[in-house]
């Protein structure tokens, strides 16, 4: 089945359109293929969403629902299509499910209509970091032309069938609401790569008054999805860490399972992007290429020209006066913060002058209070109530944070404070919904704000 085939003259529930792209880029694809009708509905109002609406106008068999849901919209329909993020217990959701409606996800519903071999990639960080590698070295080795997707900003799934040929190979970030989508589907990526495991999220798993307990076993089952359904065929490769905790799920493991460690890596190698856990991060990615059949040789050579990920501690560049600078947008948990400063600081020197701050997701932050302690110059704190519970826990090591009203102040502060030899990073260490509409238009906003103090 061609998925023209798939979708033509069906009825399609798009919940969630989003300021993304992806939402707009699926909802266009189904009804540029020849769906009978594509309803859209989000929470949003249209006004909220006029950009992505617009985009969407000159589609007659689209019909808008914005503003909130409606049951009727989840029923006599052929499937409905759920954006990331939404709550399991949704009412909406249920009425779908016990009308005999089928519930999809883009990224598991790519994979189910183009049926080519997928390199999927989870974890709680360094997903997109693995990802990229992988792409990158499949693309300079093999010359051919590598499929990208998953949690990719501003890239529909849908629309990457379009680029499908009968040797196409993809490689996807997976988050765990997509990994729902491959468990709806009862599939697996043929090649499952998983990071590691640590708290994150919990503002979404704790709903229904659930411990904190409970949660993370939902957020790891969620996770889990990237291997659960793979044949024997299949290959998963993670960490002993994140293995001890599958092993504790009631399943049988007759795939090909291959553990990572900083040993697999020659130790003469030299990758551009600081810090042992980037060394981590390109043994799993290794071991995921040798799967697919690669060279060392190979693969080692393209790793070394693999230059990093926007946001994921990212190199912008030096200032006039020798200050390094470093993006750590995506750092959305004190974890990955207290890592970034790991890799970037001098415990000797304490020359990290740190941007952070933001909205909390409930996770323990005294890694994070001990980073800051041993590596920083000085802390510079934009609002939210993230930063509230942060302040106060520095305040009890006798840190005292210099906190000011937005990210433009916090970077003209820094550049300030920062003298030759010392490194500005930002990393946030919270959620960005206290004051952005996404993590996304947070990491333009600091790169925008410093790119003219910084040359590369």
């Amino acid at each position: 089945m061609t998925f023209t085939d798939y979708f033509k003259d069906k009825r399609v529930t798009v919940m969630g359109l989003g300021l993304l792209g992806r939402g707009v880029g699926d909802a266009r694809f189904i009804a540029e293929v020849g769906a009978q009708e594509v309803i859209v509905t989000d929470l949003k109002t249209e006004t909220e969403l006029a950009s992505s609406v617009e985009s969407l106008r000159e589609f007659s068999n689209i019909r808008f629902a914005l503003g909130g849901h409606k049951l009727e919209d989840f029923e006599n329909v052929d499937l409905v299509l759920v954006a990331a993020g939404v709550p399991l217990d949704s009412e909406y959701l249920r009425h779908a499910r016990e009308a005999g409606v089928p519930l999809k996800q883009s990224a598991a519903l790519f994979a189910e209509i183009s049926h080519v071999p997928i390199i999927g990639v989870t974890g709680t960080r360094g997903k997109s970091t693995v990802t990229h590698m992988i792409h990158h070295v499949l693309s300079e080795v093999t010359g051919e032309s590598v499929l990208l997707g998953g949690n990719v900003r501003g890239l529909s799934n849908l629309q990457l069938l379009k680029e499908v040929k009968e040797d196409s190979v993809a490689v996807m970030e997976l988050d765990s609401w997509q990994l729902q989508g491959f468990g709806w589907a009862g599939i697996s990526p043929q090649i499952a790569v998983f990071t590691n495991f640590m708290e994150d999220h919990l503002n979404y798993y704790t709903r229904g008054g659930k411990t904190k307990e409970e949660a993370m076993d939902l957020y790891f089952k969620d996770k889990a999805q990237i291997f659960l359904h793979q044949e024997d065929s299949g290959v998963f490769v993670t960490t002993p860490e994140v293995f001890a905790l599958a092993q504790k799920l009631n399943y049988h493991f007759n795939q090909e399972v291959l553990l990572a460690n900083l040993s697999i890596l020659p130790e003469d190698m030299l990758l551009s992007m600081p810090g042992e856990h980037n060394r981590l991060n390109a043994s799993l990615a290794y071991l995921a290429l040798k799967a697919t059949g690669l060279e060392d040789e190979e693969i080692f050579n393209a790793l070394a020209t693999f230059r990093g990920v926007e946001g994921r501690l990212e190199y912008v560049g030096v200032t006039e006066e020798g200050v390094g600078i470093y993006n750590d947008n995506n750092a959305t948990t004190p974890q990955a913060t207290a890592i970034g400063l790991k890799a970037v600081g001098d415990g000797d020197k304490k020359n990290v002058v740190l941007i952070a701050g933001g909205a909390d997701k409930n996770i323990a932050i005294d890694d994070l209070v001990e980073a800051i302690a041993s590596y920083t110059k000085a802390v510079i704190l934009i609002p939210g109530n993230g930063t509230d519970k942060l302040v106060s826990a520095l305040e009890q090591k006798n840190i005292s944070p210099t906190i000011v009203a937005n990210l433009n102040e916090a970077v003209a502060k820094s550049l300030s404070l920062a003298e030759a030899g010392n490194i500005i990073l930002f990393s946030p260490a919270f959620a960005s919904f206290s004051q952005y509409k996404n993590e996304y238009e947070r990491n333009d906003e600091f790169l925008g704000l410093i790119g003219k103090y910084a040359s590369s």
